[in-house]
């Protein structure tokens, strides 16, 4: 290499909750480990829903997003791996002697002796509403996030969508808004079941098929009225508003990534045992996986973190053991538990 590099055992791209918990799991392993995201914070999707309660990470009671990130996070950091942000990785090249550089597209390389791809779906985008001089409007009232359900208080809300988040944004918001209309254009919804049918038995007001047709200001800056059509009849309707929230889902980019040869679908990376991928050394976890007993949940990001990271390590090291030791018995924590004020019975 032309170019000194500090070489690492696992590099990890992605910093949602699968590249969090690969990152906290490769110290347990004892690897020298670097985490890279594309954005300027780790957290991965659920930025995008900091202020969605999820119920569903096993020995979790209901937790915000903003707050699972945040002990994600710590999680992530307890065995000090390197951290880089704000940097998207292109370009993957093979060594002679079997180690990879990654070149981010600042021109940036990583040395590394395997990768752990937690990419989710890509570069994610938020699909906007398709409306001219719709954007105008973004700076005011019009959301396509919710970063504090207080900011909805004492409002007339109108969401659009049909999928998980806003069905959960309906449920949250509806004690909270004045009043709150649900605008989908079809008439079956994406999200869980229990959470459409708590929405549809609430005092939402939920009006299938429709969409948004046009946002109308009286002032200018804010959105006042929204003009809904029935996506059969073509009747129209005009809903008066005070804020409007858009959730019409994501769009995903895995831009460079698409020409390294992964064995790829539309969406996701086929892998084998221990999550690796057809390209020796490549490991994937998350939702940019595909395998017979995925699970799409951030429960099971956690399984695929502990499988790829157990690849990653025996393929350094093929004599090392298959799986780390459960915490208790992990040395790695003794010191650690040193530090909170608990002494290991072994060391009485």
């Amino acid at each position: 290499m032309s170019e000194q590099l500090e070489l690492y055992d696992v590099t990890i791209i992605g910093g949602g909750p699968a590249g969090m918990y690969s990152a906290f799991y490769s110290g347990m392993r004892d690897m020298k480990t670097k985490l890279i995201e594309a954005r300027e914070e780790l957290g991965g999707r659920i930025l995008i829903y900091p202020e969605k309660m999820i119920w569903d990470v096993g020995g979790l009671t209901p937790t915000l997003g903003s707050k699972l990130i945040e002990q994600l996070k710590q999680q992530a950091l307890t065995f000090d791996p390197t951290v880089v942000l704000g940097q998207t990785i292109e370009k993957f090249e093979r060594q002679q002697d079997g180690t990879i550089v990654l070149t981010a597209a600042n021109g940036e390389r990583h040395w590394t002796r395997t990768v752990i791809m937690a990419i989710g779906y890509g570069v994610l985008q938020l699909a906007k509403l398709e409306i001219e001089g719709a954007d105008r409007f973004e700076v005011s009232n019009l959301h396509y996030t919710v970063q504090e359900l207080e900011g909805f208080r004492g409002k007339r809300v109108l969401i659009s969508g049909g999928g998980d988040s806003a069905v959960d944004w309906a449920n949250a918001l509806t004690p909270i808004a004045a009043s709150l209309t649900v605008v989908h254009r079809r008439d079956q919804f994406g999200g869980h079941e229990r959470n459409v049918a708590q929405m549809k038995g609430s005092s939402a007001n939920v009006l299938t098929p429709y969409a948004v047709e046009s946002l109308s200001s009286t002032n200018g800056t804010d959105i006042d009225q929204v003009s809904i059509r029935h996506m059969e009849t073509e009747e129209c309707l005009q809903l008066e508003v005070a804020a409007v929230i858009v959730n019409h889902g994501l769009r995903y980019n895995f831009g460079a990534i698409k020409e390294w040869g992964l064995d790829m679908g539309d969406w996701n990376v086929n892998v084998s045992g221990r999550n690796a991928t057809n390209i020796p050394g490549i490991f994937a976890v998350g939702d940019f996986v595909q395998h017979d007993s995925k699970v799409h949940l951030i429960a099971g990001t956690f399984t695929d973190a502990v499988n790829a990271v157990n690849g990653a390590k025996v393929f350094i090291e093929p004599e090392a053991d298959k799986y780390a030791y459960v915490s208790s018995h992990n040395s790695r924590f003794k010191e650690k538990n040193r530090e909170l004020g608990v002494v290991d019975e072994d060391e009485h």
